[in-house]
């Protein structure tokens, strides 16, 4: 299905309600479909919350990820968990994390990288598909060479796929915990059904950097330089 979606805004936008004196059109993007809205997603108890309503109230950076097994993924969510939440609440902004697994992983994933936001999974992958993420990779240079391509990303594709293969054998259900040909990407939404922003990823490594997606949405810089510890199992 084709995308509803035009090109995305790169301006900065305020974790407030936008003035009425911004014009609609192409530049700002158009809305979000109301059918994408209405369609559900799923908590850590497995209870059904409408995406429309993570954004009918206020502004929030909605991270989709490729999945729960993903060490580039898992380090990133390391670093998002470190975004105080006062900062959030300053800018009237909520973070929110899409995984596209059963909701049975959503508790140990939280656990494993401290993350303490909103989560919530989109098992049949619906929203990814009606938002446009890709399937499938598109090769680069950064996906070739992953050493130091990105703030957020410590391990190297060796002993990052090592954790992420012995997490799999290791966990009570032995699954990629999501389609692991999934890509992800970054959405700016709200208040009510405005999209932003959007960015979709190319490849694993080709996620926004932190820093540039909350200084979109007004949220203090993260110094990210030093992380808290977390235990690689």
């Amino acid at each position: 299905m084709a995308s509803p979606f035009v090109a995305p805004v790169t301006r900065q936008v305020s974790g407030r309600a936008a003035p009425a004196s911004i014009p609609s059109g192409p530049e700002s993007g158009q809305p979000l479909a109301a059918t994408v809205a209405e369609m559900p997603v799923l908590d850590a108890s497995g209870r059904r919350v409408l995406f429309g309503s993570l954004f009918r109230e206020r502004r929030a950076v909605v991270v989709f990820v490729r999945h729960f097994l993903c060490y580039i993924c898992k380090e990133y969510v390391e670093d998002l968990a470190k975004i105080p939440k006062s900062f959030l609440q300053e800018a009237n902004v909520t973070l929110i994390v899409i995984g596209q697994s059963s909701y049975h992983h959503i508790e140990p994933f939280c656990k494993l990288t401290g993350y303490s936001h909103e989560i919530y999974v989109d098992p049949e992958r619906e929203i990814y598909k009606r938002l446009g993420m890709k399937r499938g990779e598109e090769i680069a240079s950064s996906v070739l060479n992953i050493s130091g391509k990105s703030p957020h990303i410590k391990s190297n594709i060796l002993s990052g796929s090592i954790r992420s293969l012995w997490r799999a054998v290791t966990g009570p259900l032995f699954d990629f915990q999501g389609d692991p040909a999934q890509q992800g990407g970054t959405v700016i939404l709200g208040p009510g059904n405005n999209i932003h922003f959007i960015h979709r990823d190319r490849n694993r490594l080709d996620h926004k950097p932190i820093n540039s997606v909350l200084q979109l949405v007004g949220v203090q810089h993260v110094d990210f330089s030093s992380r808290p510890s977390v235990i690689h199992v």
